[in-house]
């Protein structure tokens, strides 16, 4: 399962709500989010984190 880091949460916070859910991290993948700007430069806007999540057994 997949767990998307967002815009008003920290990564532990991320990682918490996993754990709630039973889920351990696995994989963790960040991609960044561009933005154009009006003058035509392209700026990263953030970066996009991303957990896969295993289901922990027990």
């Amino acid at each position: 399962m997949k767990f998307k880091v967002e815009d008003n949460e920290t990564i532990e916070m991320c990682l918490n709500r996993m754990k709630e859910q039973g889920y351990t991290p696995v994989k963790r993948f960040e991609k960044p989010v561009f933005i154009e700007r009006e003058n035509g430069e392209i700026e990263v806007l953030k970066q996009e984190i991303q957990f896969v999540g295993k289901k922990i057994q027990g």
